[in-house]
């Protein structure tokens, strides 16, 4: 499952007091899912015969613009538990079953990419932040990863469940305003999902599931976060400025889930792209306005977007007018990972990372300052003023 992280380079000078981002780990399920392949094997899996749905999914396939993605369900899966793939059958219990033992497995083993790749002990990490939108039970899963990596028992530990695709960003948000405030503190945060847990047989009554199962997909990611970063041993990656949150007024039901007897259900409007098109200027303003950074030069920064969408991107590009190359690393996160959820936020900073090497190699440069951002239910902004430190 584990995915060795990226190769860090030399660092530029970091503020005092403020928190960095020190490392970055990813791990994934075994199961590695081909796009093209996708339709034919959840309509099989599923043992539905509908041509009309079976030719829409196909075509949603396409337009995701993803490519690869890694899953946690399996043919052994559904074969212990046939009536995941019945329509209507009371089947929490046994996702839950499922879904608590993969995540838990899933952030142990991106959290030890992570400290492998920061290089120190698990003496010294303090603090765990845990995020999923995939597990329910007391105790939540950041106690089983504290656990499961042989942390202290005196570790302190919060949990972020149900925070959808912002979750990332806003554990990150948390990790921040621990670190500056808990001198000499090492934060670990650790995301995990799987959709299992809203895995369904498609249904004429429910077209908009196809977007999830054409879109979604299973991993964890992992950093590690800390202020006054020791340069000897740590080579921080990102200086976190400033961070926001804000819900937009009024779109509770714009991304609408709940936990139900057959497990999660999910509703997304399809204005929500416009949503956040409407909105996305004015709340990175107010953000590069406290780093006191020009406002509407958004082409002098980098931009680590969660690819909630393809439609989301496009339209953040259109209205900021940004330069195609600005959402690289989001559109090749998307591609190679679909979208998953709080994970995806780890996947797009590190392909920023090889990016901006590959950019330094040849002579050129990236930007110093960027925005880190992720939508989530609410309508919900998460987003970080950030400096990277690779530059």
């Amino acid at each position: 499952m584990g995915d060795e992280g990226i190769v860090r380079t030399v660092t530029k000078h970091v503020t005092p007091g403020k928190a960095t981002i020190l490392a970055l780990g990813k791990a994934f399920p075994h199961q590695l899912v081909m796009q093209e392949y996708l339709v034919d094997g959840y309509f099989r899996d599923t043992n539905c015969d509908n041509p009309e749905l079976k030719q829409k999914l196909a075509r949603l396939c396409k337009t995701t613009t993803v490519k690869t993605r890694y899953v946690v369900m399996s043919e052994e899966i559904l074969k212990k538990y046939p009536e995941l793939a019945v329509e209507g059958a009371a089947t929490v219990k046994q996702r839950l079953e499922i879904c608590n033992k993969a995540v838990t497995q899933m952030a142990i083993e991106a959290s030890q990419v992570c400290i492998k790749n920061w290089g120190g002990s698990l003496s010294d990490i303090t603090h765990v932040v845990y995020v999923s939108s995939s597990e329910a039970r007391l105790p939540g899963g950041d106690l089983y990863l504290s656990s499961g990596l042989g942390l202290s028992p005196k570790i302190q530990r919060v949990m972020l469940y149900f925070a959808g695709c912002s979750g990332g960003v806003a554990g990150l948000r948390v990790a921040k305003d621990i670190a500056e405030n808990n001198p000499g503190s090492r934060v670990l945060l650790a995301t995990s999902e799987t959709t299992i847990i809203g895995f369904k047989p498609p249904s004429a009554d429910r077209p908009y599931d196809l977007v999830g199962v054409a879109l979604f997909g299973d991993g964890a990611g992992a950093m590690i976060i800390g202020s006054d970063p020791i340069l000897e041993t740590e080579k921080p990656l990102f200086e976190l400025h400033t961070s926001a949150q804000e819900f937009i007024p009024d779109t509770e039901k714009k991304i609408d889930g709940r936990l139900t007897e057959e497990g999660i259900s999910f509703t997304l409007a399809r204005d929500l792209p416009q949503i956040i098109e409407d909105n996305v200027e004015g709340f990175c303003d107010n953000l590069m306005d406290v780093g006191g950074l020009e406002n509407k030069e958004y082409n002098k920064l980098f931009w680590a977007v969660h690819p909630g969408g393809p439609a989301i991107l496009n339209r953040m590009e259109k209205r900021l007018e940004l330069l195609p190359e600005k959402l690289n690393a989001s559109r090749k996160a998307l591609r190679d990972y679909g979208n998953a959820s709080s994970n995806t936020i780890v996947y797009v900073l590190e392909y920023m990372i090889e990016e901006g090497n590959k950019i330094r190699k040849e002579g050129g440069g990236d930007p110093e300052w960027g925005l880190i951002l992720a939508f989530g239910p609410g309508i919900t902004f998460e987003g970080i003023l950030a400096r990277n430190l690779c530059a």
